[in-house]
């Protein structure tokens, strides 16, 4: 008996929608961040992107627990002397409200190379609309 081990060939990937209404962030994106990295398939293989796309709509109805939408702030350092930028979430969520996902999704898929190609299937609209129907997306339900 041997280990099966993913190959680029092998890895079919599906398309997936995700309704964010009502949703908690960081608990949606444990979700996303499994779909991107294909950890909800019996293929799944560490070292390889064996994960699916995910089309994420209504992120501007999301919601945080507790107080974190006062309170909770991120920062960027620009390289530059003086270049701290912070931001709180009650304003991105007035302004970009997609950001605020991506940013937690970011933080839950590898910090190399492998993440990076991860996040790049993940497609955020804040609108119920996405421009995605060619790929014939599966609505995904969440707690699967």
């Amino acid at each position: 008996m041997s280990t099966f081990m993913a190959t680029p060939a092998t890895i079919q990937r599906r398309w997936y929608v995700i309704d964010a209404a009502d949703q908690v962030v960081g608990r949606l994106a444990v979700q996303i961040a499994n779909i991107l990295r294909g950890k909800h398939r019996p293929e799944y293989t560490p070292h390889l992107d064996t994960g699916d796309f995910v089309i994420v709509v209504n992120v501007d109805k999301i919601r945080f627990t507790g107080k974190k939408l006062d309170t909770k702030t991120y920062h960027f350092y620009s390289r530059y002397p003086g270049g701290l930028k912070t931001y709180h979430a009650k304003d991105w969520m007035k302004t970009h409200p997609d950001r605020l996902l991506i940013e937690a999704v970011k933080r839950m898929v590898p910090r190399n190379r492998l993440g990076r190609s991860q996040m790049t299937k993940l497609k955020v609209y804040s609108g119920p609309n996405h421009e995605h129907q060619a790929q014939k997306p599966i609505e995904f339900k969440l707690g699967q």
